[in-house]
Parts: C-alpha cells; structure tokens; sequence
C-alpha cells in the first residue's frame, strides 16, 4: 500500500530555511501548502520555491502568524526553521494543535522548555524529532557500522564539536535578521551542541540502555567577535566595543551511566577552518576526523602498520552504511554533502510509521546542554545533574522500530525506498 502524501507546513523561512524546504519538497510524498515567517519577503519567497517545485500543482498561502495557519490549514505536520529560541514554544503549539513536529538544530534556553516538548509529546502522541542532519553523515554511518560490527571494541571515550568561523556571521546578525548575534550577546556556554553529540549519543545507546549523568563546562575569555568588529566594521559600527558574553571556546565534558566519557567543544568566534571534531575511541581502535573529508583510524591487529593510522577511505568503502550505498546509488541530494536530505527523508518516513529515529527524549537530552553548560560556567565549571528525561525507561525501554533510517541498529534499506 503507498504512503499516504503528508501535508507539511513550513515555519522558518531563512536561508537555512529556505534550501531546507526547497529539500524537503523532493522528498517522496510531501506536499507543502502553507509557509510562515514573519517577514513578509521571506514568507513571499517561501511562496516561490514551492512553485517553482510543485510547477504550481497545488495552492500555497503564506501566513505571518503560525497559529493562523493552525487554524485555517489542513495539515498533518510542521517543520520549524525559525530562530533557536523560538522552536521549542512553536513546538508545544503545534503539537497542541495536533500536528507532528521536526525542529531545526539548536540548543535550550532552559530545562523546563524541555520538559514541556517531552510532557506534550506525551500528552497528544505526536512525534518531536530533531533534525540532526550528522547523525546522518556519511562518515559518522559508516563509524557507526563499524562500532556495530564490534571493530572498535568497547567504546569508551568519544569527542565532537562545532568548530566554525562565523564571525561575520554572527557581527552581521542584525542587518541579516539572524538570531544567533544575541545567544552570543547574551549567553555564555556550549550554545550549539549537537551537530556531533547526536551521532555520539546514538553510538551508545543514549536513552536506550545509557543516559547522560553529569555535565561539566568552562568557557574562555570573549575576543574573537571584537575583534573582527574592529578590523572589518571600524569603531563607528554600533557593535564596536560590545561585551559578547559567549566565551570563544567552550569545553564541555560529559559523564554517562554507562562509563563513557564524552568531550565537546564550541568554537565559533576565532579564525579557523571548518570541524566537528567527530573521534570515537575503544579497546580496539580509534577513529578520528581530519581535513581530508574522510578521516583516519587505527585498528589494532588489523590497521596496515602497527601505531600508524590508515586512511580512512578504504575502510569506509568497505563499511559503508547500506543507507548510504542506497543513497549514492539513486544520486546524492545537496544539502551539506547529502545528510540534509537524509534527515528530512526520515522525518518523513516517521509520519508513515508513527515513531522517528530520532524521537522527543533524544531531542530534549541533546538541546539540553546548552542550559547546563550554561550553568556548569556559571558555577566556575562546577558539574551539574542531568535530567532523565525519560523518567527511568531508559533501562529497558523498547527500541525503535528497525527500518531504513533508524539510528539504533544497522539495517538494510527497506524495498520502499529503494529505487524502483
């Protein structure tokens, strides 16, 4: 029997917005007939891009008012593209609604805010998934599959981060109506953790037989954005001289139930190229990112030489995630090398099945640290308690539903979505 389409409303539309939902119109069985975004001309461009899409088949309207578009649609589920500060509130709504709900990456601005996804979640049955494009990558799946097959051992210590130049960016945030300039005016902690804390966490089994216990952060001192500022805007600019409360760098480490150890860390605000970071490491070997695209890693016993790393193409060509070898096989979407699509085919797939990879726990746990973090710097890097979202059935809760995208265990791309 096919899928049923599923009617998705669009709130959000920035440039991250924007390319999201020029993606998510590609993917099988979607249909978007309403977009929202405060600003008129993006809620306008909004319009355009489903056109352009859809060849006009079908209606869209454009609303500035979320709940509006609530109430006058016909909708089976939303993705939120808005600020970070703004997911969790429009989340709740839409769930109250008794819509579905995908949100955009971006951490918490308290613990309450999270328990009111996991409690309404609960309370209306309705799907909260993070879209956390790396859990798709296609190193981070083909890690996995290794750590699946047991070549790494047991694992025990892991580290990620978001290591990106966005000074412009952020010093920019007012002319180009983005909110991350105020998180950085405002807040000082581990403000975007889970682009790699979400391939980790499902690499052990967080909220599946493992939770996180303990958070411990410290942040540097603040120069990097005056700096900028003062070299490329001049001191007539109106944020030359602002104290940016954020540090620079952020070293977040964290202590599971299970024993492993987890570091991560922030840096956004000084000259560097792009990382995450991403290294996950056990009794029989090590993986870690490097600038070639693909990484390196030792196996002991296996590796080529002894105490010397090996590429880590090879391995990956012979371990490479059935998702991705299904993936290449149809051809490659864009979207930050593949994964945006990713993410987005398996929100949609979750609609269908009624349970996502990536589900309310896993999204409250992952945007939670940047509350505690905050906290954790506050107290001079003092660790703090973290909360068991899902009130003790991490123990021996069921696992998720097997399938093509799921993220617990490895498994075969089922026949619906291989090319017919």
């Amino acid at each position: 029997m096919a899928n049923k389409v599923q009617r998705i409303g669009f709130i959000g539309i920035s440039g991250r917005g924007s390319s999201m939902l020029d993606l998510l119109l590609q993917v099988e069985g979607v249909k978007v007939p309403a977009v929202c975004d405060l600003v008129v001309e993006r809620a306008e461009k909004g319009i355009e891009i489903v056109e352009e899409r859809n060849n006009k088949e079908y209606p869209v309207k454009a609303y500035l008012d979320y709940k509006e578009m609530f109430e006058k649609e016909e909708l089976d589920a939303v993705v939120i593209a808005t600020t970070w500060i703004t997911h969790s509130r429009i989340a709740v709504d839409a769930m109250r609604a008794g819509l579905h709900v995908a949100m955009e990456v971006g951490g918490a601005a308290s613990i309450e805010e999270c328990w009111q996804l996991v409690r309404t979640s609960e309370d209306t049955g309705k799907i909260c998934m993070l879209l956390e494009n790396c859990c798709y990558d296609r190193n981070e799946m083909a890690v996995f599959n290794m750590v699946r097959k047991g070549l790494l051992g047991e694992i025990i210590h892991l580290e990620g981060g978001y290591r990106h130049d966005l000074r412009d960016e952020i010093s920019l945030g007012r002319e180009n109506i983005h909110g991350r300039l105020f998180n950085f005016m405002m807040r000082n902690g581990e403000l975007y953790p889970t682009h790699q804390l979400g391939p980790i966490a499902k690499l052990i089994g967080i909220n599946r037989g493992n939770r996180f216990l303990t958070l411990t952060s410290v942040s540097s001192k603040s120069k990097g954005l005056n700096v900028w500022i003062k070299e490329n805007k001049g001191e007539d600019y109106d944020l030359y001289g602002t104290d940016f409360n954020c540090g620079d760098v952020t070293t977040t480490i964290i202590k599971c139930a299970n024993g492993e150890t987890i570091t991560l860390n922030h840096d956004c605000c000084l000259p560097r190229p792009y990382s995450r970071d991403y290294m996950v490491q056990g009794t029989k070997g090590i993986y870690e990112e490097a600038p070639d695209g693909y990484g390196r890693i030792y196996i002991e016993g296996q590796s080529e030489k002894q105490h010397e790393w090996d590429s880590f193409k090879t391995w990956r060509e012979k371990y490479e995630h059935p998702l991705w070898q299904a993936y290449e096989n149809d051809g490659i979407k864009a979207g930050h090398g593949g994964m945006d699509f990713l993410v987005l085919s398996a929100y949609v797939d979750s609609l269908n099945h009624g349970s996502s990879p990536i589900d309310v726990y896993d999204t409250a746990a992952w945007m939670a640290v940047t509350c505690l973090s905050e906290q954790s710097v506050a107290l001079g890097g003092a660790p703090v308690a973290f909360p068991d979202f899902t009130n003790g059935r991490w123990i021996d809760r069921e696992p998720y539903r097997t399938g093509t995208y799921c993220l617990n265990e490895v498994c075969e791309v089922s026949d619906e979505h291989k090319e017919k």
